[in-house]
């Protein structure tokens, strides 16, 4: 279950490190002089409304700014592959501020898979199972994985068994991932790199 990443490294009988992790104003004042007599040139109330116009262009835009992102990201076809964001985010059991948190994830990449979106809010799945909704500008498309399964999972130099072994992942690692094929996909826990079988990897293929 979601916790604080605990990351353990240890040497194993052949020779070979394991890698292991717990789960869990005013613009401009008028001068006297050219400017004043400009003023009085147009007259007060068509410089005022000349001066407004700006103001209101500027608050329109600054307000697509902060709507359209917002609708783009709820136009993205469901399900899919999200990852964690920020240090720390909570899960809550509605989409909005106001419902009780029911986790909190402090895992930066782990893998989440969004199932549906409600006004900014994204209801999704972690690899244990669990369901709640997160605040959708905490979640990140980079693609994360999460090694699943009994026993560490091979990490191997290239996308095959015949390869060299480089490390062994224990279950709940979290890395970044590639791109997948014939089974193995690209994996990277920090600056270690490899393949590892995708059947061992929560977060790869469709959602």
């Amino acid at each position: 279950m979601p916790s604080d990443v605990n990351a353990r490294f240890a040497r194993d009988p052949a020779g070979q490190f394991g890698i292991g992790n717990d789960c869990h104003g005013e613009i401009a004042r008028l001068g006297r002089g050219k400017w004043s007599s400009g003023l009085k040139r147009i007259g007060q109330a068509r410089y005022q409304r000349i001066m407004i116009m700006p103001r209101r262009l500027l608050a329109a835009i600054a307000f697509l700014s902060l709507t359209v992102p917002a609708l783009a990201q709820d136009a993205v076809k469901t399900p899919y592959w999200a990852s964690v964001r920020s240090e720390e985010v909570n899960m809550r059991v509605g989409p909005g501020e106001d419902y009780r948190i029911i986790w909190v994830y402090k895992r930066p990449l782990l893998p989440l898979k969004v199932l549906r979106m409600k006004e900014g809010w994204r209801y999704v799945q972690d690899p244990s199972g669990a369901k709640g909704w997160v605040l959708g500008s905490l979640l990140a498309r980079k693609r994360g994985g999460y090694i699943q399964g009994g026993g560490p999972a091979e990490m191997r130099e290239g996308g095959s068994a015949g390869s060299k072994l480089l490390w062994r992942l224990a279950p709940g690692v979290i890395g970044e991932l590639g791109d997948c094929a014939k089974g193995w996909c690209g994996f990277a826990v920090g600056p270690r790199k490899g393949f590892v079988p995708q059947d061992r990897v929560w977060g790869a293929g469709e959602p």
